[in-house]
């Protein structure tokens, strides 16, 4: 049978078979079937796109190649399942064979599975046997990671109060090269800024990350098929590796690095019992050195220490880390504007994205530096982070035409249409906008202005304007009323000059109507 996978895994599943794993490590390392990675590896085969090729393409090209799909027959499976619980109720009585209940239930349904999958499957579900065995670990093969269940401290300057601290620890199983270090917390940015920082530290990247089912790595634990923290997968598919959590209740799957945590007590923790740390940096820089000398101890049954097994058999089995280091994404969920942009709650601020997605869910994908608009898992805008709340990111190519006008507006802009009807006419728009003390306000009263020439005409409205600024009417209902009272075909003179001034003599106790209010 064959599960459903998302476009992250099936790019793990290239990134191991590139790695040169067999099929069967394959589906070991990811906890899937090794039918579902025959299935899928044959798939890929048949694709125009070569294995790399397919790895650099997008989740929504990788989803709509290769949809996600599954051969399980639920209603036949549920079937199965319930009868083994009668199987169960009648395995104490004696003469039971599994042949017998096999040919009732092959007689009781329409379409029952082989004696071979049947035994296959009530074995899967009630195995007798549990048992442990000495896993042989490959080098370069996995990193294991952990947080301690003890907690360091950080003394308060202030007030002296002992503030708990994590502490984080990942090892190479084939060498037990060992990482520590303190952090604020197990969520999410901490567990992946130190397992940064352990592939920095061993100085490249295995081909697997085994993590306990943390709520910062696992969004939903299961004892079989746990489903990984987006961030995660995110990380790894950066580093080139793959992320395989533990199974469920299960310490024998990470009984290494439970092994190292109890080391990291000894030789860490005691040491530190009695010293006082007031940060994060004074406590890891003494957790660096006795972390060299941890490493550097012989072990006693074989021969070299920790950092000798790791320099001369491990590290030439890791990958090179990635040019760039990795930023934690977050995910938003947007709904597109009506006038092009999504909000961005984060930092309360506005970014465009191409006009046509206008009332489309999008999802925001965002680091420290950069904000990426998805629609459908296609990226459809990307801009770097500004954190000025309040403020409109724009590229203008995201922009309608009638958009695109607008965003050009400014006060050259304004000066240049108005000259179109005369040096007046100019001469009024300018003023217009330095008196204003916000220029979109007068930009709209500036183009209802110049658009006065569609019905007056440019000569009128250049007397016009010539006739409000002697007055110093900066207005636009000033120029309008001219016109329409036909006061612009007047012979300026004097008189006209005065009437527009105010008849109130100017003192020092003059108040404007805002003192009234």
């Amino acid at each position: 049978m064959a599960k459903k996978l998302d476009p992250m895994d099936l790019k793990q599943i290239i990134t191991l078979h590139l790695d040169g794993l067999s099929n069967r490590n394959i589906a070991s390392v990811l906890g899937i079937g090794r039918n579902t990675v025959n299935s899928y590896l044959q798939l890929f085969k048949a694709s125009k796109l070569s294995l790399r090729e397919l790895l650099e393409q997008d989740e929504a090209s990788l989803k709509e190649l290769f949809p996600s799909k599954t051969t399980i027959n639920n209603d036949r499976f549920d079937t199965l399942i319930k009868y083994f619980e009668k199987v169960n109720l009648a395995r104490k009585h004696p003469g039971f064979t599994f042949l017998y209940h096999y040919q009732e239930y092959k007689s009781s349904v329409d379409n029952p599975y082989s004696y071979t999958q049947f035994m296959e499957h009530y074995n899967k579900k009630y195995s007798t046997e549990k048992g442990s065995m000495k896993l042989e670990h490959k080098a370069g093969n996995e990193m294991m990671i952990d947080f301690a269940g003890k907690h360091l401290h950080i003394t308060d300057k202030e007030t002296g109060e002992l503030i708990p601290v994590e502490v984080f620890v990942a090892i190479l199983p084939c060498s037990q090269y060992t990482y520590v270090e303190a952090c604020k917390s197990q969520k999410r940015e901490d567990l992946i800024g130190c397992t940064a920082n352990a592939l920095s530290y061993f100085g490249g990247v295995p081909k697997a990350i085994v993590s306990d089912n943390l709520k910062a790595a696992v969004s939903r634990s299961s004892k079989y098929e746990p489903l990984i923290n987006k961030s995660l997968k995110d990380f790894a598919q950066h580093y080139g590796c793959v992320v395989n959590p533990t199974r469920s209740y299960s310490p024998q799957d990470k009984a290494l690095v439970e092994n190292a945590v109890d080391l990291v007590y000894q030789r860490i923790y005691y040491p530190l019992r009695d010293m006082v740390f007031f940060s994060f940096a004074e406590l890891n820089k003494e957790i660096r050195g006795l972390l060299a000398t941890y490493n550097n101890l012989l072990f006693q049954r074989k021969e070299g220490s920790r950092l000798e097994l790791f320099q001369s058999i491990e590290r030439r089995y890791l990958k090179p880390l990635p040019a760039t280091p990795y930023e934690l994404k977050d995910y938003r969920r947007a709904k597109v504007q009506k006038m092009g942009y999504v909000y961005f709650s984060p930092d309360k601020n506005y970014y465009s994205v191409p006009y046509r997605f206008i009332g489309k869910q999008t999802q925001i994908h965002y680091t420290r530096s950069w904000v990426e608009v998805y629609y459908n898992h296609e990226r459809i805008a990307m801009h770097k982070r500004i954190g000025t709340k309040g403020l409109y990111t724009t590229i203008k190519d995201h922009l309608s035409s009638t958009h695109q006008a607008y965003k050009d507006w400014s006060p050259q802009y304004f000066k240049s249409l108005a000259k179109k009807h005369g040096e007046s006419v100019m001469m009024f728009v300018d003023a217009l906008i330095q008196q204003s003390e916000y220029p979109e306000i007068a930009y709209k009263r500036a183009m209802g202005i110049i658009q006065l020439h569609r019905k007056y005409g440019t000569e009128r409205l250049n007397n016009a304007c010539q006739r409000a600024l002697y007055g110093q009417a900066l207005k636009y209902h000033n120029v309008k009323n001219i016109l329409k009272n036909n006061l612009d075909k007047e012979q300026l003179c004097l008189d006209d000059i005065q009437g527009f001034n105010s008849h109130i003599p100017k003192h020092a106790n003059l108040h404007g109507a805002g003192k009234y209010q």
